[in-house]
Formats: structure tokens, C-alpha cells, sequence
């Protein structure tokens, strides 16, 4: 399965970054991708500075003019296409990322659950669950699933994907990827037997710095010794482009029916304290918003 991270710069403005969106998508197609993955809100580039109504008002529903054009791209195109977005919701603000496959059709919608309420994100609302979907392509159908940026930080989010049938998870990303953070990919691929294409910006943009990464989630093959390289691809700090990873859903599929990690060898009726609601310690902050 070839997937196109599309690690490029913003033009200020919606338009503009529905336009070179939309110039991107063809470029992934003509390099032969199945899936167009872009980083986090690109229809606003990750612009949250300055004062929250402001960004704010630049949220779009589902249903706006933006969103449909991906949707008409996709179905010309017959890729999928990982759309990311500011939401203007019912409930209020999300950030949001919608896979359309190649039909045109939605499949996944996913809101970003773990906001950032430390800082600029403080006013968005967070998503209600992980999701997965089924993509259907030319040469096969694969589980997708999908979590955004700080997400990526805590193990429950990939686990609980990872437990929904997820092979492959989407990452959109806007943060610097340093040897902290793709160690953090790294693991949550293979720890749960996934693999994970996280799409940064280029350091063109502010706190960002590239270093988009494809884990394939396959730490062992039967006739090598030892362990291998996860990273199939890592991308370059300053250059904006396309970079494109094939993933192996055989050699996966195969690795995860007779390897030992994910939910192999769990036991889930142990974890309790995860769940439990009324645990308060240790070192939750104060100014928590949820």
C-alpha cells in the first residue's frame, strides 16, 4: 500500500491551501498512492497564534465548499485522501481529520481527543473516540485508523486502534519531531504490531520541522538475525515536497499472526486502574480544562 505524506508549507490563507492542496493530490496520484495524508489543520496551517475568536472564525463544517472539493479530488483522482481541518461543529471547535476514499465517499472522521490545553488548542473541543474504518483500494482493503499530533503521546490512543483492527494509523502532525517524539512513533508501532505515517510541516513553518516518518511496525522477519529497522521513511527537516512509502500489508498481516506484541498476550482484567476515573494522582495539572 503507497502512501503520500504531503509534508508542504501553508499559503495563508484557505483558498490558497485548498488550491495547492488539491495541485498535491494529483501529484500523489501520479506517483502512484493510494492515500494523500497532509498534516494537521491544513486548511488553516496550523495558524492558532493571536487571539482565539480570530482562528476561530476560520473554522468550516463538514459540509463546506473546502471539504468538498477533497471529496470531488479523490473520486477524479480515485485516491484517498486524509484531509485535515479547523471543524466548526454543533458543539463548537475541533481539530479534525477526514479520510475520503477514492469513490468519494467519507469513511473516517476523527476529531483530535488529547487537545492541547496547555496552550493555543485550550479552546477546542476534543474528540469522542478512535475510530477505524475499512479502505477499500484497487489492490486490496486494509483497517485504517487515525489520531492527530499530541495524541501520539499517550499509548491508550494507538492501543485502543490497534484493538479496533487498525493496520494502519494516520498521524497529521504540526510540532518538532525530535528524537523524543519519533521514538514515541517508533514504539506505539511496534508495540502494537502497526504501522504509522505521521505528516509534519516543514520548518518553513513556525515550531515545525519535518521529519515526516512511515513505521511499518515489523521488528522481526524470519530470516534475518536480530531486530530491523521499523522506519521505513523519514522525511527531511527543511524541504517541502512528497514523500511517498510502501508499506507491506502482507509481510504485517503475517508478522502480527505469529509475533508476540499487541493483543497477543494482554491482560486487559489487570488494567483497571487505567480506566478508573477517580484516580486523581500523580501530577495532574491544576489548570486541567476536562
Amino acid at each position: 500500500m503507497r502512501i503520500a505524506l504531503l509534508q508542504i508549507s501553508p499559503t495563508g490563507t484557505i483558498e490558497g491551501n485548498e488550491e495547492k492542496g488539491l495541485l498535491w493530490c494529483g501529484k500523489a496520484k501520479e506517483a502512484g498512492a493510494e492515500i494523500a495524508l497532509f498534516p494537521e489543520m491544513w486548511s488553516i496551517g496550523y495558524d492558532i497564534s493571536g487571539p482565539a475568536e480570530a482562528w476561530k472564525a476560520q473554522a468550516i463544517p463538514i459540509t463546506s465548499p473546502f471539504i468538498s472539493s477533497f471529496r470531488e479530488e479523490a473520486r477524479k483522482l480515485g485516491i484517498a485522501i486524509a484531509i485535515t481541518f479547523l471543524e466548526k461543529t454543533a458543539d463548537g471547535i475541533c481539530n479534525s481529520m477526514l479520510l475520503i476514499d477514492g469513490k468519494g465517499n467519507d469513511i473516517l472522521h476523527y476529531s483530535k481527543v488529547h487537545t492541547c490545553e496547555f496552550g493555543d488548542e485550550y479552546p477546542l473541543e476534543p474528540g469522542d473516540d478512535f475510530h477505524t474504518a475499512v479502505l477499500e483500494t484497487e489492490k486490496e482493503n486494509l483497517t485504517i485508523g487515525a489520531m492527530i499530533c499530541f495524541d501520539r503521546e499517550f499509548p491508550e490512543s494507538a492501543r485502543v486502534l490497534m484493538l479496533k483492527g487498525a493496520e494502519v494509523i494516520l498521524c497529521p502532525n504540526a510540532c518538532p519531531m525530535e528524537i523524543n517524539r519519533l521514538s514515541q512513533l517508533r514504539a506505539r508501532a511496534f508495540e502494537n504490531m502497526a504501522a504509522i505515517a505521521t505528516c509534519n510541516y516543514p520548518s518553513s513553518v513556525p515550531d515545525c520541522n519535518g521529519h515526516s516518518t512511515v513505521f511499518d511496525g515489523v521488528a522481526y522477519l524470519p530470516d534475518m538475525p536480530g531486530s530491523r529497522d521499523t522506519c521505513i521513511l523519514e522525511a527531511s527537516e527543511e524541504e517541502e515536497g512528497m514523500y511517498i512509502a510502501d508499506i507491506n500489508l502482507t509481510m504485517l498481516r503475517e508478522y502480527r499472526r505469529t509475533e508476540v506484541h499487541g493483543n497477543a498476550y494482554r491482560h486487559p482484567e489487570k488494567y483497571h486502574m487505567l480506566i478508573d476515573t477517580a484516580v486523581s494522582e500523580p501530577f495532574i495539572r491544576s489548570d486541567r480544562k476536562r
